[in-house]
Order: C-alpha cells, then structure tokens, then sequence
C-alpha cells in the first residue's frame, strides 16, 4: 500500500515514472547501493524517531551517516528514541525497509540532515522494501516537504 501511495503522491508531480522498483530488495543502504548501483553514501535513508512531546519525526541522512545521541539531544532537547517497527507503519504510513519522507501521515515533520548536502543526487526509498528515486537535493527539499535542515549526523 506505502509504493502505492507514493506512486500516487509523484503522480501529482509528473514524477511517478522515476519511481524505480527492482526485483531485490533495497531495504538497508547496502542492499539499496547495490540495487540501484551507486555507492552506499548516496543513498538517503530516512530514520523515525518520536520526539519528549511523542510526535514522530523523520530524519533523512547519507548512507554512512550516523546520528550522534549529543546532536540530536542539542537539535531536539530530547534524547534520540527511534520508533518501534509497530509505531513506525502506524504514525509514519511506511513499512520498516521502504520509510521515505513522501506520502507520510499528517503530523510528521521531516528534517533533512546536513550529511546528504554533499552530493548532486541521492535515492531515497519509495514506501516499499523495493524501490528508490533518485532526486537532487532542491527535488528532496521539494517533495519531502521539509521542516528544516538540521545538522544531527556524523559521517566520515
């Protein structure tokens, strides 16, 4: 059902063609790199948190970020509390493997995290375990309807 709704939500965009799906699966960013083709960092992978008021949250970050407990707690006045499997399909719309920052639930505010400004384009997931879009970083801020960028990750 999550493919389908973010095929429908591109649809609104003449952009549901660059929905990629792939017979594997592309649910962790190595399994993504591969799928798509690209290095493992391109990848945006988008991770679910619930915040100290316990609204969920989206952050999307390069594939060899990692968010760091002390950025977060400085971005967020919380400490970072990912969603349990149960609570991400239920708050954010998405299955664990195929979270994305499009068609969401109403509520969600997505932030974008610094780590991915490194890169002309990158490839988020599209609902499902399978799929992938490649997007510049203007397209992302575009469609992921973004609260702001935030700066929570550490990479190498």
């Amino acid at each position: 059902m999550s493919l389908e709704n973010v095929l429908e939500f591109f649809k609104e965009y003449g952009k549901e063609d660059d929905v990629m799906i792939y017979d594997q699966s592309s649910a962790t960013v190595e399994l993504a790199a591969k799928a798509v083709g690209t290095e493992p960092e391109r990848i945006a992978k988008t991770l679910s948190y619930k915040l100290k008021d316990g609204s969920p949250i989206l952050v999307v970050a390069a594939g060899d970020a990692r968010v760091s407990n002390k950025l977060f707690k400085e971005t967020f006045s919380c400490k970072a509390k990912m969603l349990s499997r149960e609570e991400v399909n239920e708050l954010i719309g998405h299955e664990v493997g195929g979270v994305c920052p499009f068609a969401i639930k109403d509520g969600v505010n997505v932030y974008l995290d610094r780590s991915l400004l490194r890169f002309d384009t990158v490839f988020p997931a599209c609902g499902s375990s399978n799929s992938a879009i490649e997007l510049t970083i203007d397209e992302l801020e575009k469609y992921s309807h973004f609260t702001n960028w935030v700066e929570v990750c550490t990479y190498l």
